[in-house]
């Protein structure tokens, strides 16, 4: 928000992209938890722009993002977030669009990228010795500017161009905001999203961590969109390797993952309250009578003797079980990824 209005108060005309990858946490897990359902919902990326008054752009790159995730040039940061790399793609795929629009529309096409990045703001892609790889490598080269933190590096082409007048630009560096704080409070902001720890799930050491063992248990490191929406929800245990347990945590997981019951054998508790899960990867009859039991444990009726569940297979096949449900002594910690 900061860098677009610091060049339209220059008279500029400026268009906003939003790249989607699947792995964003907003707008998805919100709707879905129940107890987010008081919380007001909206996409970030919209609503910003809304407020600076400007057209935004919605490309889906989730399929073509899967190389920068799986083969990550410059590697990975504390998770299994590929920072570098992914800035590196997004502003590589912005670059293309605006060599699209200046192809075909000369008069009206855009000349430059902008982005909000500050030097040294974040450790794995905005050091100061990183922020020209991806101005390199991504193809914009010194058509990318970066306008908080400009005077701190040379000469873009909008500036020497004169589009850009680099003193009304500024030389921000450093972890502490206090600077886009009080910018932010000049421009008469009140309201912006949370500006530290970004929207990407893959920087979560939990989710990194269920995304990993996705990968061990199939043998292959690859995944579908529907495997990005399964991680961010419920509770996943691993009681063996042949197999997975995702546990609902509350009314609006359930409704969720009832999506998926056609896809994944699954349990449904019958005579209580309680957790609807889905069992991934080669479970046996018995394994999904167990995955019964654990629902039980989590479920309202873990007091009970027996509880009555169906159970439906991975072809489709369902039957009922009367199952006790298990103590919190037979779930072991390393069960929890």
């Amino acid at each position: 928000m900061l860098a677009v209005r610091v060049i339209q108060e220059q008279g500029i005309e400026v268009e906003g992209i939003n790249f989607y990858t699947g792995f964003c946490v907003e707008g998805h897990t919100h709707a879905i938890r129940e107890r987010d359902q008081k919380k007001p919902k909206r996409n970030n990326a919209l609503w910003s722009a809304e407020q600076l008054g400007i057209k935004l752009h919605i490309e889906d790159i989730s399929e073509e993002y899967k190389d920068v995730v799986l083969n990550p040039k410059h590697g990975y940061g504390a998770n299994l977030n590929p920072c570098l790399d992914c800035k590196i793609f997004m502003v590589g795929k912005a670059s293309l669009m605006i060599n699209k629009a200046r192809e075909h529309a000369a008069d009206n096409g855009f000349d430059f990228i902008i982005t909000g990045e500050v030097m040294g703001q974040r450790p794995n892609s905005q050091l100061k010795h990183k922020l020209p790889i991806i101005a390199r490598e991504s193809g914009a080269d010194d058509r990318l500017l970066r306008p908080l933190s400009a005077k701190n590096m040379p000469k873009t082409l909008p500036e020497r161009e004169g589009w850009v007048d680099r003193e009304k630009l500024y030389g921000f560096s450093g972890r502490s905001r206090k600077p886009q704080f009080a910018l932010a409070k000049q421009f008469g902001f009140t309201e912006w999203a949370t500006p530290a720890g970004g929207c990407c799930f893959l920087t979560d050491e939990n989710y990194s961590r269920k995304l990993a063992d996705l990968w061990q248990a199939r043998g292959e490191r690859d995944y579908e969109l529907d495997d990005i929406m399964l991680l961010k929800v419920g509770r996943h245990l691993r009681p063996a390797p042949h197999y997975k347990l995702i546990v609902a945590r509350e009314d609006g997981e359930n409704h969720f993952m009832m999506g998926y019951r056609k896809q994944f054998a699954h349990v449904m508790p019958l005579d209580h309250g309680g957790p609807f899960v889905l069992v991934d990867g080669k479970p046996t009859a018995e394994d999904l009578v167990f995955a019964a039991r654990v629902s039980g444990r989590f479920g309202q009726g873990r007091e009970r003797e027996l509880l009555k569940f169906e159970i439906t297979d991975a072809s489709g096949v369902s039957r009922q079980v009367d199952v006790a449900p298990l103590k919190a002594s037979e779930i072991p910690e390393g069960w929890y990824l």
